[in-house]
């Protein structure tokens, strides 16, 4: 059984930071791209962030390329999103996953944690 666990999330005044973390068990996510998502309410799940399974390689949506930087430790098995920069935009629940290669649509994702939510207030 597959397990996310993301944490990290809380309330920000516009312009601050917070660092996401998510911690994968239950299967070894070393050979998979992760990835994070995020979702406010009345939206669809939209892409945020990747890392390749070996974290050569990372990607950025461009609503957070600059701001965010996405990080991962396999000896630990865990990923993390760094946010600089907060804007209200960014409110949302944002969730990890992982798949064996990289995709920003949501759908092609089988695992996904109970989210952890991110408030940026104004």
């Amino acid at each position: 059984q597959v397990q996310l666990i993301e944490s990290g999330g809380g309330l920000v005044q516009a312009g601050g930071s917070l660092r996401l973390s998510c911690a994968a068990s239950g299967r070894t996510f070393t050979s998979y791209s992760m990835a994070w998502f995020r979702q406010a309410p009345g939206k669809e799940r939209e892409f945020v962030a990747a890392i390749s399974w070996i974290g050569a390689n990372t990607y950025y949506a461009d609503s957070v390329k600059g701001r965010f930087a996405v990080s991962r430790d396999n000896a630990k098995n865990t990923v993390a999103l760094q946010m600089h920069s907060l804007v209200p935009e960014d409110t949302a629940v944002y969730y990890c996953t992982g798949r064996r290669f990289y995709s920003r649509n949501y759908r092609d994702y089988d695992y996904w944690g109970q989210g952890t939510q991110v408030t940026v207030s104004s």
